[in-house]
C-alpha cells in the first residue's frame, strides 16, 4: 500500500513541476529570464527558510559553505537558468525530453569523478540514452533549434547537483539545502538581467502565474519528499518519467506543439535507456548493501 502512495505522490510531483513549466513558459512571452528566475528564487529561499526555522534548524552553519554545498548550488544555478532558458526559447515537449537524460548523466558522472564501477551494460545503456538526445536535437539537420542547447546546460548542472548532493554532509537537512538553492538564484536572476534585458513590471496575470508557478514547485517538492520516504526506492523512482507524459499533454493541448516522430522516439529511448539504468544500479546496489536514501533533489 505505502509503494501505491508513493508512486501517486510521485506522478503528482511530476505533475506539479510541468504545470510549473507551463506557467514559466507564459511568463517568458512578456517577462525577461532573469526576472523570472530572481522571483522564482527569492519565493522559494523564503518559503523553504521559513520551514527550516519551523524545524528548529538554523538557517546559518558552517557545513553550509562546504565545497560539497557550494559545487550543489552551483549546479543548481547552471541547471535551472538552463532548463528555464531551453523553455523559454523551445518547444516545452522537447526540453522535457532531454531533461529525462539527467538519470543518466548522473551515472556517467559517478563513473568518471567518484570511481563507482560501471558495467558494459550501463555504459552502453548510457551511450544510447545520449544518441536519443541528439535525435531530438538533431545538430547539422534543417530542424535544429541552437537554443535546444540550453536544455542540454539545465542537464549537465542538474547532474552536478544531484552527484554533489552525495557529498554533502548529513547534518544538513533537505530544508536547509533548498533554502540556500533557491537563494543563489537571486543574485543569479539580478546579474542575467544586466546582461540580458530591462525588467519589465509584472502584470496582475504574471503575479498570478508567478504564485502558481512557485505554488506548484513548492507542492511538487513536498510530494517527491512525502514519496521517497513511503515506499522503495525501486519501486516509485521510474514514476519520475511521468513529467515528459504531463509536458507533452501540456505541449499539445496549451503551446499546440507538434512533436514529430524524431522527438517522440528520441524521448522513448532516453527513458527506456535511463529505467534500464536505474534498474541495473539497484540490483548491483542489492547485492553490495542496502543503501540509504539520499536527500531528494529539487527536480
Amino acid at each position: 500500500m505505502e509503494n501505491l502512495r508513493g508512486s501517486i505522490l510521485m506522478v503528482l510531483a511530476m505533475a506539479g513541476f510541468a504545470l510549473e513549466d507551463l506557467f514559466i513558459k507564459r511568463l517568458a512571452e512578456t517577462m525577461p529570464v532573469g526576472q523570472i528566475i530572481m522571483f522564482l528564487g527569492f519565493g522559494g529561499a523564503l518559503v523553504f527558510g521559513l520551514v527550516t526555522r519551523a524545524q528548529g534548524r538554523r538557517l546559518w552553519s558552517r557545513d553550509l559553505i562546504t565545497r560539497a554545498v557550494l559545487l550543489r548550488n552551483l549546479g543548481e544555478l547552471v541547471g535551472t537558468i538552463g532548463f528555464v532558458t531551453a523553455i523559454a526559447l523551445t518547444p516545452l515537449s522537447s526540453a522535457s525530453a532531454i531533461l529525462q537524460a539527467t538519470p543518466l548523466a548522473v551515472t556517467l558522472g559517478a563513473a568518471l569523478f567518484f570511481g563507482e564501477a560501471v558495467g558494459w551494460k550501463r555504459w552502453t545503456a548510457i551511450l544510447v540514452g545520449f544518441c536519443g538526445v541528439l535525435m531530438v536535437i538533431r545538430p547539422g539537420f534543417d530542424a535544429f533549434q541552437p537554443a535546444s542547447l540550453f536544455a542540454l546546460q539545465g542537464v549537465i548542472g542538474l547532474a552536478i547537483r544531484d552527484l554533489a548532493t552525495r557529498a554533502v554532509p548529513r547534518t544538513i537537512s533537505s530544508m536547509q539545502l533548498s533554502t540556500y538553492a533557491f537563494a543563489t538564484l537571486v543574485p543569479t536572476g539580478l546579474i542575467l538581467l544586466a546582461f540580458g534585458g530591462a525588467p519589465s513590471l509584472p502584470s496582475a496575470i504574471a503575479w498570478r502565474d508567478l504564485a502558481l508557478a512557485l505554488a506548484c514547485a513548492l507542492a511538487a517538492y513536498y510530494a517527491i519528499v512525502a514519496a521517497m520516504r513511503l515506499g522503495d526506492v525501486s519501486v516509485i523512482t521510474p514514476f519520475r518519467y511521468s513529467r515528459l507524459i504531463f509536458a507533452l499533454i501540456i505541449g499539445v493541448t496549451v503551446f499546440d506543439e507538434r512533436p514529430d516522430i524524431w522527438t517522440l522516439t528520441g524521448a522513448a529511448i532516453i527513458i527506456a535507456s535511463g529505467l534500464f539504468t536505474f534498474w541495473r544500479e539497484r540490483r548491483l546496489a542489492r547485492r553490495i548493501a542496502t543503501p540509504s536514501v539520499p536527500l531528494t533533489p529539487y527536480r
